[in-house]
């Protein structure tokens, strides 16, 4: 059994929300990370290696344990889609993404800063979003506010009124976790989220 702290690298609170339903104890730290595409970087590549600098970026501060670095980004008509920000680049988001089929990129790495092992994958998720008035999209963003969420749209909120269909392997990569990649990366580093016991 692998005794080593878990730690998730993130400010994101859906990511902290789906972590605990684990029902392990964990640190939260915000990983200082420049999130810009580089030039020619596919919208998967772009996660994954965020997803791997998170990670490693707060292995000083934890150097001996598992870390838990995520990341996710979108893309529509080949065309990348992150965190909106503004009220103004959330309507452009789901004006362009209305009767379109959208792929959300949701990488995972867990790093043990113990022995510099590193498990990183990418989960797609593909989501259909509904077409959508001008009026529907107001109304959606005033009583949702999803502007620090890719593509605009909160799927553990309202932002499942505005979409058609998923389709994916885990619906919590959506949300930004991909529990079920972590609970096998989890395993690999020897800690078995059923039979976990807190150390005496």
């Amino acid at each position: 059994m692998n005794s080593l702290p878990l730690v998730l690298a993130s400010t994101s609170p859906y990511r902290r929300e789906l972590l605990s339903r684990l029902q392990i104890p964990f640190a939260v730290i915000a990983p200082e990370v420049d999130e810009t595409p580089l030039l020619h970087e596919t919208p998967e590549a772009t996660a994954l290696r965020l997803s791997q600098l998170k990670a490693k970026a707060v292995q000083t501060a934890y150097p001996r344990a598992l870390i838990i670095g995520s990341d996710q980004v979108a893309t529509v008509d080949g065309q990348q889609i992150g965190k909106p920000g503004t009220h103004e680049k959330a309507v452009a988001q789901l004006r362009l993404m209305c009767g379109k089929s959208v792929v959300f990129h949701s990488a995972l790495s867990l790093y043990n800063s113990a022995s510099g092992n590193l498990h990183t994958t990418s989960v797609p998720t593909t989501v259909h979003f509904r077409e959508l008035s001008d009026a529907q999209i107001e109304a959606y963003l005033r009583k949702d506010q999803p502007y620090n969420c890719a593509g605009s749209a909160r799927i553990e909120s309202l932002g499942i009124a505005v979409i058609e269909k998923l389709e994916g392997e885990d619906p919590n990569a959506l949300i930004g976790l991909p529990m079920i990649a972590l609970i096998r990366m989890l395993a690999q580093e020897g800690l078995d989220v059923l039979t976990w016991q807190a150390p005496i």
